[in-house]
């Protein structure tokens, strides 16, 4: 009985599969749903207001504006190389972080500050339209309009007293529009050298932040706080006529812009600054910079319990490209706890200024330079001073109409190796590559310089013996290094176990004497206390 029990199981479950199945194929196929309705659909024009704003918030810009070019094409592209441009982007991140990290170590107990993780996610920012400005045979000028809602992976440690607690970026979005300068054209792929960034408008940012996986951003009344000083900070640093510069190629090749004079700055005042200590005046003090550069901001004394404050303190400034570099200035009144307060800011183009003529400016503070911002219209009082332009003596000519007498050729080669030896200027020096560095271990080659007791670093190459840099130091001097020694070392550092252990790989010692003498040195040197290394250096001297 049992096993015709089984039998029948297994027949009926044999039969009926196949019928099942044949069923419902058939039902599926030859009998349709009556009560589908299709999705109502609408023109533009016969929506409300409220369902037409909600729509034009979500368009693509090139919908909505006809000046912008729909670009598919680019966001594949854009899509393919996301890997390689996540990976270029992360380090010029950690680059530029780390000097701003740097003015924050050692203070409010701070030891340091490292990056745990840092990946911008799979997901590139998709192009929601391009619009071309203009161009000419030096650069081209493009207006990008980007969102992006990516699964970036951003944790920072932070060494504070005996604590490590991590601070974590989530949910990141940014919505803006961008303006992208590429400059200057050079004969080899990708034809330009650098890239400059504008913002045209302030971002639309959005994040979460996590301390020690906490989200602080759940605190009532904090995360629109973030968000509007994120925004506004952004806008004050990279705001057009601002920008920020992206190196693409490197100088042989024409990427590098070459130092071309020195420009003097003096603060000399401000009067009627805003108050914004409760108690007392506002402690000004004064920081000043040059767009395109990534050196750190100059910094005035601080005046205490002053609103009309006298400085009169001088600054020397590299100028490299005279047509589109903008001194900066940014007043902030010091607090001894806590961030300093904003004053004011205002920026003076250095094409405004004629060479070597001393021009004084009392200029009225703003808030920002978005003309459309409404802080602009609050009186923050006036700074006063005065720049002056030294164009470098070789490069004199193209400023100066007296060098066009042919007569005055031999005076002027006298006159320049006078200056050459009583003069100040800017001493130059390009650490370009090494070959054949060996040590005891494996080989992460970085240089140091050791020039007037001043120390200056390359970035560490891993794992190499000929390493390349192409990395370019200045020092500007007040009198001509005719006696003086540079130490240049190549170093080799490692970490095993949570210690750092450094190498001596070789050094040279060079007079700068002939690098004043001849004003320019390409040449390759052995590498003292190394049995075959050599190092490839360029030293130039540059008169005012």
């Amino acid at each position: 009985m049992g096993l015709l029990e089984r039998l029948l199981e297994f027949i009926g479950f044999g039969i009926g599969i196949p019928i099942g199945l044949l069923l419902g194929f058939f039902l599926f196929r030859y009998f349709e749903p009556r009560d589908f309705k299709e999705p109502a659909t609408k023109s533009i024009e016969e929506l409300d207001s409220n369902s037409s704003l909600d729509l034009l918030l979500e368009l693509p810009r090139w919908v909505t504006s006809p000046d912008f070019e729909r670009v598919d094409w680019l966001n594949k592209f854009v899509l393919h190389m996301w890997p390689y441009i996540d990976k270029a982007s992360c380090k010029i991140i950690k680059s530029s972080a780390e000097l701003t990290f740097a003015e924050y170590i050692g203070k409010f107990q701070i030891k340091s500050i490292d990056f745990d993780r840092l990946s911008l996610g799979m997901f590139p920012p998709k192009i929601h339209g391009v619009k071309a400005q203009y161009s000419n045979e030096d650069q081209l000028v493009l207006d990008l309009a980007l969102k992006w809602a990516g699964n970036s992976d951003i944790a920072l440690v932070v060494k504070l007293l005996s604590l490590q607690p991590t601070v974590q970026l989530v949910d990141l979005q940014i919505s803006a529009v961008a303006r992208i300068i590429l400059k200057p054209f050079v004969p080899t792929f990708p034809c330009f050298s650098s890239v400059a960034i504008s913002l045209m408008e302030k971002p639309q940012i959005d994040f979460g932040l996590r301390v020690m996986g906490g989200d602080i951003m759940a605190i009532p009344g904090l995360y629109q706080c973030v968000q509007d000083v994120v925004r506004k900070q952004l806008a004050k640093l990279y705001l057009w006529p601002q920008t920020y510069e992206i190196d693409i190629l490197d100088s042989s090749i024409g990427a590098d812009r070459k130092p071309i004079g020195i420009l003097h700055v003096k603060i000399v005042r401000a009067n009627n600054l805003l108050n914004k200590d409760f108690l007392g005046q506002s402690d000004p003090y004064v920081k000043l910079s040059l767009t395109g550069e990534k050196l750190p901001s100059k910094k005035t004394t601080v005046k205490m319990n002053n609103l009309n404050p006298e400085w009169n303190e001088d600054f020397k400034l590299i100028i490299k490209d005279l047509a589109s570099q903008v001194v900066q200035l940014r007043l902030y009144d010091w607090e001894k706890v806590g961030a300093h307060d904003y004053l004011g800011m205002q920026l003076v183009p250095i094409n405004l200024l004629t060479p070597c003529e001393k021009q004084e400016f009392t200029l009225d503070l703003f808030n920002s330079t978005d003309p459309n911002d409404p802080h602009n219209k609050k009186p923050r009082g006036q700074i006063t001073i005065e720049m002056n332009f030294v164009p470098f003596f070789d490069d004199s000519k193209k400023f100066s109409k007296s060098f066009d007498n042919p007569g005055t050729e031999s005076t002027s080669h006298h006159a320049h190796e006078n200056a050459s030896f009583c003069g100040s200027g800017l001493l130059l020096v390009r650490i370009i590559s090494a070959e054949d560095v060996e040590g005891k271990h494996r080989t992460n080659p970085y240089v140091k310089i050791i020039f007037r007791g001043e120390q200056r670093k390359t970035k560490c190459i891993k794992k190499t013996r000929n390493p390349y840099w192409n990395e370019e130091f200045e020092f500007l001097l007040e009198e001509a290094p005719v006696r003086d020694l540079i130490h240049i070392e190549i170093m080799s550092k490692r970490r095993r176990l949570g210690f750092l252990f450094k190498e001596s790989l070789g050094h040279v010692d060079m007079n700068l004497g002939d690098v004043v003498y001849n004003g320019h040195i390409n040449e390759k040197y052995h590498l003292i206390n190394s049995r075959d290394g050599i190092i490839h250096l360029e030293l130039s001297w540059k008169v005012v």
